[in-house]
């Protein structure tokens, strides 16, 4: 096969997308092949399916602002929608300096898996900036944002794709972004993100709701498997939003959280670790080093720790199948977006691993955004009570159905999962058929 030939098959793989590199195609490969399993399962639907390996709209922006020091400097931006056939879009805007837009697209396409899953009437989207927000002043982080939000703004919208907060951004941000959107179009419009401060709109539980949604599913995955929480060991990779939250519930759901880790280390302790501690160290000194609660451990050593409940909750690729092959965990419970390629999937699952899918374990935090997006439409908030109580009955019941089919279908939870969104959003497009 010539270089030629060899690079269009590649480009098919990837969708047919002649934008997308084929030399370097994670991980919108990995979403394709997760796609791609789903096709003996579509029956009619499967005419379809091209629908998903194809972004609605894919959006560069240039994003120039003035430094401090009276310099231009210039930016990367993406918004990407991948399709709205159920809904306007939903998705975060990741801040970090190897934002690619492969990788925003494949994070809009999980964004569509995951809102049909789940069953909320959203589209899958996703955006970004490649920079590093520690590298810029407060001042300049918020002309960045300024700047991006109007390049995008041109798609963006409370019935048209609703941004919130990923790596890199905070409620902070979505403020800004929301009062830039809103004093573009002259008048208040809180309901064009999530994830914003209570004062403007954000509702009680969202800024715990991801790292609540995983601790859920993994205690239905552990009543499933006969493992207890009272007792259990648990290691969790990535301590911020949702690493951090999940490790407390798990700890004080009577857990055992004998490893975390972060940019900055990756720390021990077989016989326990004071969550909240270690939180105020993070909180005060912005990254686990120094923290004398644990021992330092090498990364690859920490994937081999052996426990019953793995959390993947940093970037995406993170368990690859050499890891896989080394993990002595019982259940793998994906608090980030793609942490565990297609090809350590197949390891984990050969190995009896239970892979509790991020489509499933990560979507607390647009569940209660969900939730947001309705109250700053009906100007009504619920209590935060209401608000966990709702999010509980909606992540228990997506997971009964993905495990039921799971069991049926004698296949991954993954794929379980997939089955059910993508029969959902294929049909949506079936029946609203092709404009004009």
């Amino acid at each position: 096969m010539s270089t030629h030939d060899e690079n269009q098959s590649a480009s098919a793989r990837l969708g047919g997308l002649s934008y997308l590199n084929p030399a370097a195609p994670e991980p919108w490969a990995s979403f394709i092949e997760q796609i791609e399993r789903v096709r003996p399962y579509l029956g009619p639907l499967e005419r379809w399916i091209e629908t998903l390996k194809h972004p609605k709209r894919t959006l560069i922006v240039d994003v120039p602002i003035e430094r401090d020091d009276g310099s231009i400097a210039h930016f990367e931006g993406y918004r990407v929608q991948h399709n709205l056939s159920r809904g306007p879009g939903k998705g975060g805007i990741r801040f970090h300096p190897a934002v690619t837009l492969n990788e925003v697209m494949a994070l809009a396409g999980w964004m569509t898996v995951k809102n049909a899953a789940i069953g909320l009437p959203f589209g899958g989207a996703k955006g970004g900036i490649r920079v590093d927000p520690s590298s810029l002043s407060k001042g300049e982080l918020q002309r960045m944002t300024r700047r991006f939000t109007s390049e995008i703004g041109l798609i963006i919208g409370p019935d048209r794709d609703i941004p919130a907060p990923d790596v890199g951004t905070n409620a902070m941000t979505m403020a800004v972004m929301m009062d830039t959107f809103s004093m573009n179009r002259g008048g208040t419009a809180t309901g064009v993100v999530t994830g914003k401060p209570i004062a403007l709109g954000g509702s009680l539980g969202r800024q715990e709701a991801t790292g609540r949604g995983v601790y859920l599913c993994a205690r239905e995955a552990g009543k499933h498997q006969h493992i207890p929480m009272e007792g259990a060991r648990v290691v969790v990779q990535g301590f911020g939003n949702v690493g951090g939250i999940a490790a407390r519930l798990f700890r004080a759901a009577g857990s055992r959280v004998i490893a975390i880790a972060d940019h900055t280390a990756t720390l021990a302790n077989d016989a326990g670790i004071d969550i909240p501690a270690a939180q105020a160290w993070v909180a005060e000194h912005g990254g686990l080093a120094g923290f004398d609660g644990a021992a330092p451990i090498d990364i690859e050593d920490f994937w081999q720790l052996e426990c019953e409940y793995l959390v993947p909750a940093a970037l995406e690729g993170q368990i690859t199948p050499e890891r896989a092959s080394r993990v002595r965990a019982k259940v793998v419970v994906e608090g980030a977006n793609g942490p565990t390629t297609p090809a350590a999937d197949d390891v984990l699952r050969d190995r009896s691993v239970l892979v509790v899918p991020d489509v499933l374990a990560n979507a607390g935090g647009v569940t209660v955004s969900y939730f947001e997006w309705v109250q700053d439409f009906s100007s009504f908030f619920w209590t935060e009570d209401e608000i966990n109580a709702r999010l509980e009955r909606i992540m228990v019941s997506a997971f009964d159905a993905i495990w039921q089919v799971a069991q049926e279908k004698q296949v991954p939870l993954r794929t379980a999962a997939f089955i059910i969104a993508c029969h959902r959003v294929l049909e949506a497009r079936a029946e609203r058929g092709l404009y004009p």
